[in-house]
């Protein structure tokens, strides 16, 4: 594998540090892969990851204030070669969005984490400070999961 989207709604919160975690795994265990993050829809087009996000990755060891929210485009669906999707409704709005040639491999990023026990990553932004260490804590179960994975297929 070479590359990877995290996708949530407005790519301030959930996807950002999705991608964060994600690198800050793999970097760990030695694997080189390009991710990204964007949103389905462009509210925050250009703006920050919402900064309770920053706090709780930075308190991780992961700055992620340098991201900048994007919109899921028709070319990301051949760049990468599998997107993640935060919930549910992120995953069906990226099949409908999906062109008929598309590449990439569609999925919930916690089906890598299937012992934790929930399939989407709940949206914090209306939340308090609780629900951004809950996304960072099932973010990272399913970058381990990740690692495991590609570890096993070397």
């Amino acid at each position: 594998m070479k590359n990877i989207l995290f996708v949530c709604l407005g790519n301030i919160c959930r996807s950002p540090t999705a991608k964060a975690m994600f690198d800050y795994r793999l970097k760990a265990a030695g694997i080189e892969i390009l991710t990204d993050s964007a949103g389905t829809i462009g509210y925050h087009t250009g703006s920050p990851p919402d900064a309770r996000a920053i706090d709780h990755a930075r308190v991780f060891g992961v700055d992620i204030s340098q991201e900048r929210a994007r919109v899921v485009t028709a070319a990301d669906f051949h760049r990468f070669e599998r997107i993640y999707a935060m919930d549910q409704s992120n995953l069906d709005d990226l099949v409908r969005m999906a062109p008929i040639d598309a590449t990439a491999e569609i999925d919930l990023v916690m089906n890598l984490a299937p012992d934790y026990g929930l399939l989407e990553v709940p949206d914090p932004y209306y939340g308090g400070s609780d629900g951004f260490q809950r996304v960072l804590d099932m973010l990272d179960a399913a970058a381990e999961g990740l690692v495991r994975e590609l570890a096993a297929n070397r």
